[in-house]
């Protein structure tokens, strides 16, 4: 079985967060990564798009999930 690459791993950690946003009507897409930068692009989406609470899901829930199962990401951005 071969390894998982980068953007495989990332999904995985964005799909072990997703319930938690489905819940209450928002999601996370995927959008880039940059592995000279280990800067990880994400694309708030359903009720988590222009929610007052985005930021804090994306720095206190998203971004350090991510960070924990892909030591690669450095820092999460959502666009």
């Amino acid at each position: 079985m071969s390894e998982l690459t980068l953007k495989e791993k990332i999904e995985k950690a964005l799909d072990a967060i997703r319930p938690q946003l489905q819940m209450d009507g928002g999601n996370v897409e995927f959008v880039a990564f940059d592995e000279a930068t280990g800067e990880l692009q994400v694309r708030m989406q359903g009720a988590c798009h222009g929610c007052p609470m985005a930021q804090m899901t994306l720095q206190n829930g998203i971004s350090l999930v991510v960070k924990e199962q892909v030591p690669e990401v450095k820092a999460v951005f959502a666009v």
